[in-house]
């Protein structure tokens, strides 16, 4: 493997001394919004990150179930969405990789490829977070990235959510309290299905790409 993304493929390659941190954002993107963006520029401030990829699913396994738009379309919005902030970019790497989409495979072809020099963040949704321990091959997951759980204002993590999720994994985690946009993909899909705009609410890049496309035309709320 020779290529992640467009930025950031020497990340840590040309500074062996220096300690680099790397976040990784992964999920559907169907399509990405505004709150993505901005839920990863605070992450990205907070923690000191040099820069941000997101990593669109190819065949994500839990959603199988569910008309998911094709997956050039939705590394395409990723890519717009990211060309205006120098640190974030898109990587195609889940969507070109044959097979079902599982984030332990994601990381390992990362690791691989970074120097040692650069760490990983992995970065997901706290209502997320707890489900992590049946994800496939978990425990692998705690020791290739450090992981990062998102959190809206006014929203708790109990002591007993925490030791649960311990108890189950050797994650070691890191709350990270952000703004709240209440904003969703399948909501954005359901208002284009309905003749509504979605200006304001994803970059304008994708707003036109949506538009030129015609994605999500005729689209029910789920």
């Amino acid at each position: 493997m020779t290529h992640i993304c467009e930025r950031f493929d020497s990340l840590g390659f040309d500074n062996p001394e220096r300690t680099y941190r790397l976040g990784i954002m992964g999920g559907t993107f169907d399509p990405i919004h505004i709150g993505h963006l901005a839920c990863a520029e605070q992450i990205r401030e907070k923690f000191g990150l040099d820069a941000i990829v997101f990593i669109p699913a190819g065949v994500p396994v839990y959603k199988k179930h569910l008309d998911i738009t094709p997956a050039h379309h939705r590394f395409e919005m990723c890519r717009l969405a990211c060309e205006s902030n120098p640190f974030f970019d898109a990587s195609s790497l889940e969507i070109d990789r044959a097979g079902d989409t599982y984030t332990v495979d994601t990381l390992r072809d990362l690791r691989a490829y970074y120097p040692e020099n650069v760490e990983l963040y992995f970065i997901t949704g706290a209502d997320a977070v707890f489900s992590i321990i049946k994800w496939r091959e978990s425990s692998a997951i705690a020791s290739l990235a450090h992981l990062i759980a998102a959190t809206r204002p006014g929203y708790v993590v109990s002591d007993e959510q925490k030791a649960d999720l311990l108890l189950h994994s050797d994650f070691s985690i890191t709350y990270a309290e952000v703004t709240a946009l209440a904003i969703s993909s399948s909501d954005l899909r359901a208002r284009v299905g309905e003749g509504k705009s979605l200006r304001y609410l994803v970059m304008q890049r994708v707003f036109d790409y949506i538009e030129r496309e015609g994605l999500y035309q005729g689209v029910a709320h789920e």
